[in-house]
């Protein structure tokens, strides 16, 4: 071993024990905030994140590499493009649709997308921003997915592809969905950012579109700070979501390389001089949407712990559900649709209208007790000042995204939520339901 590797070896020793002089603290009932989502983390992300700062490779490389492949494994799909947020893994997704190399499959200003008024901005904002029209349906109360029934009543002549999220970890009929878009010949974008490791029918969702989106802050289920990630079983869809991750060239060649295709300075572009540097040819109008290496280095620790992490949420939603369901006259309850098994992102619960106190006063006894909730996303996503005036087209009724921008919340459920932190909980549903006399 070389000296410069003996000091690496021995500042990364260095770094576990900086982890080991910090242990955890009991949680204090009163002082210590249960959140709702948050980081979950040991030695092993910080020697990551210091061995790969030693390197000094401030791009991708091979942390990149090992995480890209990891995921790959772990999903069953050769192609993940790691990308700088889950918001950018939709929009380089849902841009990929819009490339002239599709042909006529290809998205156009005008052409419609399907998707659900309620969720996360980002699963609609690349639809507006590309030109395309987004047709909104209405989810159900309690799995906050669409029933297939309602997409299907969605599909117009203009319609083009589907674009909805796995809700709070809840898969939607996913095979179903697969199978109308086949028949109709339409692209199919799992937003899979709050739903790694469920599975619907024994298979795990983002495995069904022809592209599928995940996210990596740190409320979701790994962490690589900011991050996101593409996953496509298509090596024609991969190549163009790379090349609009990166800067829009066509170049394929990964960090370091330069002549993968063997035709570096042979080829013809639109009127460019024949032979032109490829690596220098812009084939879309892209971005720079590459996360850091440093930022893989994180993430390949947590791959490692996902199984756990996936475990430990589904504990901590059966828990709530098992404390909460004496209360489902006055709550709508959190529940998967049948065939499927999420990985759960929070928990989700509807105050029921006629119930005898509304979702601000609950809220307001949670916040108080040091309980973290959150609205259900946007609501209603077309009562937002952002999006009131984009075009778009609505099928059927939004009353359920109406009672969920007024009636919905959720709280935490992820891994680094205790028995303790559960047992406080629901000690304070009780506490506020006895206030209310609903006991």
């Amino acid at each position: 071993m070389t000296n410069k590797q003996l000091l690496r070896q021995n500042i990364l020793d260095l770094v576990r024990q900086y982890h080991a002089c910090e242990p955890a603290q009991p949680f204090q009932q009163g002082r210590d905030t249960v959140r709702y989502a948050g980081r979950v983390y040991d030695a092993a992300e910080l020697v990551n994140l210091v061995d790969s700062s030693l390197d000094f490779w401030l791009t991708a490389g091979r942390y990149s590499d090992e995480f890209e492949a990891g995921l790959g494994r772990f999903l069953g799909i050769e192609n993940v493009l790691l990308v700088n947020s889950g918001s950018s893994a939709n929009l380089l997704a849902l841009s990929a649709l819009t490339s002239p190399k599709l042909g006529e499959r290809a998205l156009k200003p005008g052409d419609e997308v399907i998707t659900v008024a309620t969720g996360f901005p980002t699963t609609v904002a690349p639809v507006v921003q590309n030109r395309a029209v987004p047709v909104f349906v209405d989810v159900e109360l309690g799995t906050y997915v669409p029933r297939i029934e309602k997409v299907e009543a969605a599909i117009g002549p203009r319609t083009k592809a589907v674009m909805m999220a796995h809700t709070m970890g809840v898969p939607f009929a996913a095979r179903e969905v697969r199978e109308l878009c086949d028949h109709h010949k339409l692209w199919l974008i799992e937003d899979n950012c709050d739903a790694l490791g469920s599975t619907y029918e024994g298979r795990l969702t983002a495995t069904f579109g022809d592209l599928a989106t995940f996210s990596f802050y740190p409320a979701h289920h790994i962490t690589l700070g900011e991050g996101g990630a593409v996953a496509t079983a298509s090596e024609e869809l991969a190549r163009i979501v790379r090349s609009f991750r990166d800067w829009g060239r066509d170049c394929y060649c990964a960090a370091g390389e330069n002549n993968t295709c063997g035709r570096r300075f042979s080829q013809q572009f639109g009127s460019l001089p024949l032979g032109y540097d490829h690596k220098y040819v812009y084939s879309h109008i892209g971005y720079n949407l590459k996360a850091t290496d440093m930022q893989a280095a994180i993430g390949t620790a947590q791959l490692e712990k996902l199984p756990g992490f996936i475990a430990a949420r589904r504990r901590n939603h059966a828990v709530l559900a098992a404390g909460l369901k004496k209360y489902q006259q006055h709550f709508i309850l959190h529940e998967a649709i049948p065939g499927s098994d999420p990985s759960w992102f929070g928990y989700v619960i509807t105050i029921r209208p006629e119930a005898p106190f509304k979702r601000h006063d609950l809220v307001s006894l949670l916040e108080a007790a040091r309980i973290e909730t959150r609205s259900l996303f946007c609501g209603n996503l077309l009562r937002h000042p952002a999006y009131e005036n984009i075009e778009h087209r609505v099928v059927g009724e939004l009353a359920n995204a109406d009672t969920i921008t007024t009636n919905t919340f959720f709280i935490g459920v992820y891994p680094g939520i205790t028995d303790h932190m559960m047992g406080h909980v629901l000690a304070t549903f009780d506490d506020f339901m006895r206030r209310m006399g609903c006991v």
